[in-house]
């Protein structure tokens, strides 16, 4: 099994919202029930951006605005047998607006503390990225 495996891009969206960032918790593989930002698939022709808005938008009811990218995580597929992996472009965000619903692949969807997150089953990057979007608005540090 040494045939080239297919990247496909995805994204993912850390929204902010004062001393708090999003997470889902995943209702389906992969990585079922561990949190992480709100994300998926891009679809043909849209711009990466455009997918982290539409994905949070359809997995959690939210809106979101200043996007910039963070940092971009190859995700390999093959560990959860899945058939292609994944180039994932993290975005940043800052809370516009709406009420956190969960729906499509998110379980759960709710604004949490760096704290809160420390006894959380988290998914790859996910604490790092939030405490660089976090870390200097934490009090008394």
């Amino acid at each position: 099994m040494n045939e080239q495996r297919k990247t496909l891009p995805a994204v993912s969206v850390a929204v902010v919202r004062g001393t708090t960032v999003l997470l889902v918790k995943r209702a389906r593989p992969p990585s079922q029930g561990v949190y992480a930002f709100p994300g998926g698939k891009v679809e043909p022709g849209e711009a990466l951006e455009q997918a982290a808005a539409r994905e949070l938008l359809e997995e959690t009811g939210l809106r979101a605005k200043d996007y910039r990218p963070l940092r971009d995580i190859h995700i390999d597929g093959s560990g959860e047998n899945h058939p292609v992996d994944y180039l994932l472009t993290v975005f940043g965000a800052v809370y516009a607006g709406g009420e956190a619903t969960a729906s499509d692949d998110a379980e759960t969807a709710a604004f949490y503390t760096l704290n809160e997150m420390t006894d959380m089953p988290l998914a790859g990057d996910v604490f790092e990225v939030a405490e660089e979007l976090l870390g200097s608005s934490r009090p008394g540090i």
